[in-house]
C-alpha cells in the first residue's frame, strides 16, 4: 500500500499511482481483461418520447458473446451535450431503477439529469435486470464464478461500464470529452472504480458505496449473502493496513477528477462510515498535488443508507459546476 497521506513529492506520483492502480486491476483481474475496443453493434430496440426527452431502448455487446439492455435518454434539441452513466444499485430491477421505472424517485438518476439536460445512460450489471440467468435469483453470482473462475464479478461490472462510455461516444448528441458517472450503494463503488480507471470518466458523484476496509467492522459487505462476492481475492493479509489496497488510495487514482462523496453517518448497511471522510482527507492531498484541491468534497447527512432531495441537490450543482 502507498501512504497517500504522507506523500508530498508530485513528481514521484504517477511511479506511485502506477503501482496503486496496478493492484486495484490485480484484485479486480483486470489485469487479465483485453483494454481494447469491440465492436459494440449498437441497436435502437425502441423509443418513446416524453416532455423534454426521449427515452431509448438500446442493445450493445459489452464482450464477444454477450450482448446488453440498457436506457438511453436523450434531451430535445440537437446540441452537442454531456452525458452521464447512472450506476444501479444493488437492486434486482437492476437498470429500471436509475431509469425512473421502480425504485426511489432520488435514485432516478437517469430520467432526473435527462430532464436536466444531460444525456444519461442506464445499463444492467451483471446478475441484474435483464441479466439474470434462468433458475437463479437476482444478484446471485455463484453461477458467474461458476463459468469465470479466476475473474471478479466487480471487474466484470467495471468492464461493462467502460463499454458504456464507448457506447456513449457514438452518439452524436454526446460531447465525447464531458462524460460524468453517478452511482448509489452498489453503483457507487462502480462509479468510483469507473473514474479511478478510465481517464473518460472526467467528474463522479458516489453515494453510501464504501467505508475504509482498514477501519470497518464489516470488510464481508465486498462477500455478501446469498452470493454478490464482489472481489474475491480482497482478503485481509494480516500485514499493517490489512488489505492491498484501500478506498483512499481508489480516491487517489481519481484524482484531479472531480469527485462528490455522499456519506451517510447513521448507514444501516456500512459502518464507521466516519471512515470516508478519513479516506477524503487522505485523497485530498493528491487532489492538491495534482491543482485539484477543491475538486475532492464529502457531503454527510444522517438519513440512513438513501439518496436524500439535499444530498440530490448537492448531485446536480456538483454537475452543473464541473461537467
Amino acid at each position: 500500500m502507498v501512504d497517500i497521506a504522507q506523500f508530498k513529492d508530485r513528481a514521484k506520483w504517477p511511479k506511485a499511482r502506477k503501482a496503486i492502480e496496478e493492484s486495484v486491476r490485480s484484485l479486480l483481474a483486470l489485469d487479465k481483461t483485453p483494454r481494447e475496443a469491440i465492436d459494440l453493434q449498437v441497436k435502437v430496440a425502441d423509443e418513446t418520447d416524453y416532455p423534454g426527452f426521449t427515452r431509448r431502448r438500446i442493445e450493445y455487446f459489452v464482450d464477444e458473446w454477450i450482448r446488453v439492455g440498457a436506457w438511453l435518454f436523450v434531451p430535445d434539441g440537437n446540441d452537442e451535450r454531456p452525458a452521464i452513466v447512472c450506476c444501479h444499485s444493488a437492486v434486482p430491477q437492476g437498470k429500471d431503477e436509475p431509469a425512473g421505472i421502480k425504485g426511489s424517485k432520488h435514485t432516478a438518476f437517469a430520467k432526473h439529469y435527462a430532464e436536466r439536460g444531460y444525456v444519461t445512460i442506464a445499463p444492467d450489471c451483471v446478475t441484474a435486470g435483464e441479466r439474470v440467468l434462468p433458475g437463479q435469483a437476482p444478484l446471485d453470482c455463484r453461477q458467474f464464478y461458476k463459468d469465470y473462475p479466476r475473474s471478479s464479478l466487480a471487474g466484470k461490472m467495471h468492464s461493462d461500464y467502460r463499454r458504456c462510455i464507448d457506447v456513449l461516444q457514438e452518439f452524436r448528441e454526446v460531447d465525447p470529452e464531458r462524460i460524468g458517472v453517478i452511482g448509489h450503494d452498489l453503483g457507487a463503488m462502480n462509479a468510483l472504480l469507473l473514474t479511478a480507471l478510465d481517464g473518460r470518466a472526467s467528474v463522479c458523484v458516489a453515494s453510501c458505496g464504501f467505508t475504509m476496509l482498514g477501519e470497518t467492522a464489516e470488510p464481508g459487505r465486498w462477500g455478501r449473502d446469498p452470493g454478490l462476492l464482489l472481489i474475491p481475492k480482497l482478503k485481509p493479509s494480516g500485514e499493517p493496513g490489512g488489505f492491498p489496497f484501500d478506498w483512499d488510495e481508489v480516491l487517489a487514482l481519481i484524482a484531479p477528477s472531480p469527485t462528490l462523496l455522499l456519506t451517510a453517518l447513521n448507514d444501516d448497511i456500512l459502518s464507521n462510515t466516519a471512515s470516508c471522510e478519513t479516506a477524503a482527507v487522505r485523497a485530498k492531498k493528491i487532489f492538491k498535488l495534482t491543482g485539484a484541491a477543491q475538486a475532492l468534497e464529502n457531503f454527510t447527512h444522517e438519513d440512513g443508507h438513501q439518496v436524500t432531495a439535499q444530498a440530490l441537490e448537492e448531485a446536480d450543482g456538483w454537475f452543473e459546476r464541473w461537467l
